[in-house]
């Protein structure tokens, strides 16, 4: 496992951090080990769109028509009448 020195960390940061690790339980280095885990978790993998988020989250609901690429075309008002 590797290490890291943090040096001239300010000492308000390090009461924060003090209490954030005592209200979550633990000791101030797996607080700092969880801060920096969480920080990087998305680093490097492959980012998934939104559009490809949402496809997942309604897949397998029935929809199947295709919808008509709208980029590039000029915005029309909402016709609430027809």
């Amino acid at each position: 496992m590797a290490q890291i020195i943090v040096r001239n960390l300010d000492d308000d940061v390090k009461a924060k951090l003090q209490l954030r690790a005592r209200r979550h339980g633990r000791s101030t280095e797996e607080e700092v080990r969880d801060i920096l885990r969480n920080a990087v978790k998305d680093e490097g993998g492959t980012r998934v769109g939104l559009g490809s988020r949402i496809s997942e989250i309604f897949a397998g609901l029935g929809f199947e028509d295709d919808i008509p690429e709208q980029r590039g075309q000029p915005a029309r008002p909402a016709d609430f009448d027809s």
